[in-house]
């Protein structure tokens, strides 16, 4: 096994240790490509004995240790005599069974990493689609709504069947979302926040199904304002009150369409009511407020401080949720709020973490209700190939934890390269575990 000659000088702050060091507790870097050996990383502490002594099988001619990471230091370098034949071919052959144990662990990793490429391929293609199809429904809106309208309720048919087939498969959302794609990245990411909600709220298919054009329709009213309106940072008392007609206009243009149900013209009309009546266009408050109209707020509400037009000003997941939950929960719904953080999790999937370790990482599965803390993780390892990325399962890792959320706007490049390669629809939800 020969060593790669780009890491084969030390990093900053290690120094060179050989075989004779290793024990539990070491921190110890590998010299040789993730592919050549069966360990889960190429720098890591050393669990027990049964790794010292393979890491000593491996015979590598440069290892490497940060001191600074180590729970216990290096062993004195030791002179030792080679073992008798006997022991060397038994030793060996031990080393031989635990490296295949091991590295069918690691192959064992990357098929979970495949069906997790499989799903996100497959919710990609379903997005795909269905963003074209929704861009062209709400551009030739005004001249044929009834067209429209159907397209509009085949995407939220295929989605709400989609969701329903299979709790596991990935609901794509849009975290960061391509610019070109305009109002139909926005409607389906409320769409597919809407129905996520509802489903957890336990709606029949039917009403997810109405919930789901009513999401997609929602902002149709806002094709007759100016974009300068719409993307003002700060409107005034004028511009604001044009800014508001796009929930009636949107309503009365998605009546004139014939075929659309009460809830789904409640749902455009009202998304932007608050429970405490401080909302917009009628105040209403309470009950008042349809059921639909009520998930669509909390659905469209997440999604632009997500997604704000000024990406700059994007929240991460987890900051959205404790927004939404500690300064605006008069806004909501109590319950349908407590489903929808309940739904995405602590840290919902597509959140980049810090690790209590120091590792970074992507939430790719929500957590069970049973470990709201302990999601899914794939950790950013750049000597590992993005096709094999290491996935750690936190619950069952009790010693590995989050440490803290990250916002996507201060990571590196090349680490979002390799942990949301997606960029433009880049966090998803599995909607099945504890739910």
């Amino acid at each position: 096994m020969l060593p790669n000659p780009q890491t084969a000088l030390p990093h900053d702050g290690e120094i060179r240790i050989d075989a004779s060091q290793l024990r539990p507790g070491v921190y110890v870097r590998l010299t040789v490509p993730w592919t050549e050996h069966p360990f889960m990383f190429n720098a890591f502490v050393i669990a027990n004995e049964d790794q010292a002594r393979l890491i000593a099988a491996l015979d590598l001619p440069d290892l490497f240790c940060d001191i600074t990471r180590c729970k216990v230091p290096p062993l004195p370098k030791q002179v030792l005599a080679p073992p008798p034949d006997k022991e060397k071919e038994e030793a060996k052959a031990q080393m031989a069974a635990l490296a295949a144990k091991q590295m069918a662990e690691k192959q064992a990793r990357a098929a979970v990493m495949n069906e997790l490429r499989g799903r996100l391929d497959k919710a990609q293609k379903h997005y795909t689609g269905a963003a074209k199809a929704v861009g062209g429904a709400i551009d030739r809106f005004a001249r044929d709504p009834k067209e429209s309208v159907r397209q509009i309720a085949q995407v939220s048919s295929d989605s709400t069947e989609a969701l329903l087939a299979d709790s596991d498969s990935a609901i794509v959302l849009i975290a960061e979302k391509a610019h070109e794609e305009g109002n139909a990245a926005h409607a389906l990411s409320v769409m597919t926040l809407s129905l996520l909600l509802g489903k957890q709220a336990r709606l029949p298919a039917d009403a997810l199904r109405a919930l789901g054009i009513g999401a997609l329709l929602h902002d149709i009213g806002k094709s007759a304002i100016a974009s300068s309106i719409l993307h003002s940072k700060q409107r005034n008392k004028h511009e604001e009150a044009i800014y508001r007609t796009h929930c009636r206009t949107g309503h009365d243009d998605a009546a004139r369409a014939g075929t659309l149900t009460a809830p789904v013209l409640d749902a455009i009309l009202h998304h932007h009511e608050h429970l405490d009546g401080s909302g917009f266009p009628d105040g209403l408050s309470g009950d008042a407020i349809h059921l639909a109209a009520r998930i669509a707020a909390i659905a469209n509400r997440f999604d632009n401080l997500a997604n704000p037009f000024d990406s700059r000003l994007a929240l991460s997941p987890s900051e959205v949720l404790s927004k939404m939950w500690t300064r605006e929960q008069k806004h909501f719904d109590p319950l349908l709020l407590q489903l929808f953080v309940r739904a995405m999790g602590v840290y919902p999937p597509g959140s980049i973490v810090q690790l209590e370790d120091g590792r970074i990482g992507a939430v790719v599965t929500s957590a069970s209700t049973e470990s709201p803390l302990s999601p899914q993780v794939m950790i950013y390892e750049p000597e590992v190939p993005r096709r094999q990325a290491i996935i750690i399962d936190l619950s069952q890792e009790p010693s590995c934890r989050i440490e803290r959320p990250l916002r996507l706007q201060d990571r590196p490049a090349a680490e979002l390269d390799y942990l949301l390669p997606r960029r433009k629809i880049n966090w998803f939800h599995p909607g099945g575990k504890g739910q």
